[in-house]
């Protein structure tokens, strides 16, 4: 007997001479298909294509989705991604015909509306951030990033410095930031953490120096502790010659109470998807806007939004870097944000921020007595605990933990990150969740820490209720099927 499938492919469902739709008869001459398409793009012979009916297929696609994991379907407590609910109200805005059928190739006084909306959202970043000037056009964190980097090469280069060259990010830095580093050729130098989770600020001291173009941090950092020598750090950056760069990925800790801008960051972009609540998409579209000090606004990308008068028009800065995405960005992700932003207000942006770290501190504080809490202090709208008890009792890793999760339908936290943490448990839970759902994790993550003593095989051999169980991960990575192939 054959295992039954949770969903049945669509071609295990092929009947022949199932229909979905019928045509109406040929009422035009017949064309040979030769004739209609080169030779060189005809197949030897059709395509086998399921034969199945209108039902069978809406049933297909129905099923499939309801096993992908999202806000919408359950808590989703991915670490350093602030993955909460984005209001539906977000889709109305996106779908009013001022917002949704126009073009970029418009002429600019047909889309003043929009135009309004861009600058008032750059506005609403530079003063969120506390910095001078907005540019909307990247198209993701990590798209900030690389143009954020490129704004402080551009600087340094007009400077007469084109030979600072190396970049200082921590140990405890988003994967990201060395890539981007590296994107725009800069030398990544690593300062370690401290003993309370932030920047060893006297090994940055001995970091610094000539070649110096900058530090990249965020703050809160990816243990979700914010860095209590911020100032100090900064004014070793800037005494030495360089720029601070804020990955705003972590944002979602500080919107409200702390400014960037107002720490001595000099460029900051901010994660639309994750901090202002637009949906992550599946990959795209995203946004990643960077904000900038004064002295760095004549480097942004350009076309930006300026208004004149009562009128907005697209212009270029002076020393632009040019054009890092098509058009303008991904507009509808920008309606979205302005939507959140302005629903919330100042108060109910600080709100969001303070939800966020209430919430993460009652987690935290309900499982260091039985996961490990290697930074044992106030945290902000994240935390890092570790599985190391686990696995030096049982055996059970951080990974058997995660898998478990996936049982009770849980999205797993982000794993193994960061690094300095070992068998890192990274939990973000984000101010969406009500307390229930917070108290019915935290129980159930007891629940697997119990497990883990009494029965350490049935972590070990975890997922059990899930469509596919445990999978070789790093055969799926390098050779992964993605297309169904008819049984021999």
């Amino acid at each position: 007997m054959t295992e039954r499938r949770l969903v049945p492919l669509i071609f295990e469902r092929s009947t022949p001479g199932r229909r979905g739709y019928r045509l109406p008869e040929l009422d035009v001459p017949e064309v040979p298909v030769a004739e209609l398409i080169p030779e060189e793009f005809l197949r030897e012979e059709a395509p086998a294509l399921p034969e199945v009916s209108e039902l069978e297929v809406v049933r297909h696609y129905t099923q499939l989705s309801r096993l992908n994991h999202g806000v919408d379907v359950g808590f989703y407590p991915l670490g350093s991604c602030t993955m909460k609910y984005n209001p539906r109200v977000h889709e109305d805005v996106t779908g009013m015909p001022g917002f949704a059928a126009i073009h970029p190739y418009q002429p600019e006084e047909t889309v003043q509306g929009a135009m309004e909306l861009m600058y008032n959202l750059g506005e609403y970043l530079a003063t969120i951030s506390g910095l001078h000037a907005t540019t909307l056009q990247p198209a993701a964190g990590a798209h900030g990033e690389l143009t954020g980097l490129l704004v402080i090469k551009a600087y340094h280069k007009k400077r007469g410095e084109d030979h600072r060259r190396e970049m200082i990010i921590p140990d405890s830095a988003h994967g990201t930031n060395p890539a981007s580093c590296a994107m725009v050729g800069y030398k990544v130098i690593e300062v370690p953490s401290d003993e309370r989770g932030g920047v060893n600020v006297e090994a940055l001291r001995g970091l610094v120096g000539p070649n110096t173009a900058g530090l990249m941090l965020t703050n809160p950092n990816t243990l979700g502790l914010f860095d209590e020598n911020i100032c100090e750090i900064a004014k070793i950056v800037h005494d030495a010659g360089g720029l601070l760069y804020y990955d705003g990925a972590n944002a979602n800790a500080i919107m409200g109470i702390a400014r960037p801008g107002d720490m001595g960051f000099d460029v900051v972009h901010f994660n639309l998807h994750k901090t202002f609540s637009t949906p992550h998409g599946g990959g795209g579209p995203g946004a990643g806007p960077i904000v900038v000090c004064k002295d760095l606004a004549q480097f942004l990308p350009g076309p930006v939004v300026k208004k004149d008068g009562d009128k907005y028009r697209f212009v270029m800065p002076e020393n632009s870097i040019g054009r890092v995405g098509s058009f303008y960005g991904n507009f509808l992700v920008y309606a979205k944000a302005y939507a959140y932003i302005r629903s919330h207000g100042p108060e109910g942006l600080r709100e969001v921020s303070e939800t966020a770290v209430l919430h993460a501190n009652y987690m935290m504080n309900k499982l260091k007595d039985i996961y490990h809490l290697p930074y044992d202090r106030t945290c902000m709208h994240e935390f890092v605990l570790s599985g190391s008890w686990q696995k030096d009792e049982n055996g059970v890793r951080t990974l058997d933990i995660a898998k478990r999760l996936l049982d009770h339908g849980y999205h797993a936290p982000t794993v193994y990150f960061p690094m300095v943490v070992d068998e890192a448990i990274m939990i973000e839970p984000t101010e969406t969740e009500p307390k229930s759902t917070l108290d019915e994790f935290i129980e159930v993550m007891r629940q697997i820490a119990e497990e883990a003593k009494e029965n350490p095989e049935l972590l070990k051999t975890a997922p059990h209720t899930t469509p596919l169980k445990r999978l070789d991960e790093a055969r799926a990575a390098r050779q992964p099927v993605l297309r169904w192939e008819k049984p021999e």
